[in-house]
């Protein structure tokens, strides 16, 4: 048999993770053409075809999933080695990558990543945001950001920031015209600017007072599906903005909206850091963990 290259191997097992090969020329920064060459050259050596390929998938093959049984456990334990290696570095070194949402990026991740690379200039960040659940470890994530702590019993949650809440906000020509509403129910008939998520979905709008929450669809002619997007329609005079208040923060200090039923909305719990509950982390994720510890305090 021909010499076989790790990095062959690895490019495999990295196509197969990201389902294809755009998406795994992307991940390593080259070109699809790049990786379709390093797997006919691993075939080749091999005598064996891994993949079946058409033009918008990849199939595993028999002989493909039987690698991968063997090759991902030895992988890991490389890494794991490398990662042994990096702890007797003085400073971290390596990337971190994590996957969180674009709210939690906005406002939460990014300041306090930009922070931790002037503490730790040898680390490198990649920050991909995705409103979707992922597998963080099948997608090669060392963490993740979701709202809340519903999380798996193999994952480990750390607190990112204060708790949240959604504001009501709308244009100061807009309540002049349409008047202001002083409790939920008299949001009907007003233009809301509704939200429709990746899935589908159109959001609803949640309330709460004296302990008690509950949940309107609101109705509207607008439906967008960001929350940047939607405060542009608020600040445009476009009707009522239901965002994260982070968003709207500044635009209500300096009077370019005015926030509404601020008495109907209730606390939410905060962002989440959420990684795999497992033995070997990278020296650049405890240090980002420790980062982000010392940073709540």
């Amino acid at each position: 048999m021909t010499m076989i290259r790790l990095d062959h191997l690895e490019t495999f097992a990295l196509i197969v993770r990201c389902g294809g090969f755009r998406a795994a020329a992307a991940e390593r920064g080259v070109s699809s053409s790049v990786m379709s060459q390093t797997m006919g050259a691993l075939e080749h050596a091999l005598g064996l075809r891994l993949l079946n390929r058409t033009t918008r998938s990849i199939a595993v093959t028999e002989a493909g999933e039987r690698l991968l049984e063997r090759l991902r456990p030895a992988l890991d334990d490389i890494r794991s080695a490398l990662i042994e290696l990096d702890e007797l570095r003085d400073e971290p070194s390596g990337t971190l990558r994590i996957n969180a949402p674009g709210p939690a990026v906005d406002h939460v991740l990014c300041p306090l990543a930009f922070a931790f690379m002037e503490a730790h200039p040898q680390v490198k960040v990649e920050i991909v945001s995705d409103a979707a659940i992922v597998d963080i470890v099948a997608q090669g994530f060392d963490a993740g950001v979701r709202f809340g702590q519903q999380l798996a019993q193999d994952m480990i949650a750390v607190p990112l920031g204060r708790p949240l809440r959604y504001a009501i906000v709308a244009s100061p020509d807009y309540l002049r015209q349409r008047g202001r509403p002083e409790v939920p129910s008299q949001l009907v008939g007003h233009d809301c600017i509704r939200r429709r998520y990746p899935g589908g979905t159109l959001a609803t709008w949640t309330f709460g007072k004296n302990d008690e929450t509950f949940e309107i669809a609101p109705e509207g002619r607008l439906t967008l599906s960001s929350a940047h997007q939607e405060l542009q329609a608020a600040l445009a005079g476009q009707g009522v903005a239901h965002v994260l208040e982070d968003y709207a923060r500044g635009t209500i200090a300096d009077g370019s909206l005015v926030e509404i039923l601020a008495d109907w909305s209730p606390k939410l719990p905060s962002w989440f850091l959420y990684y795999p509950n497992k033995r070997h982390s990278s020296a650049a994720m405890r240090a980002f963990l420790e980062f982000v510890r010392k940073s709540a305090s």
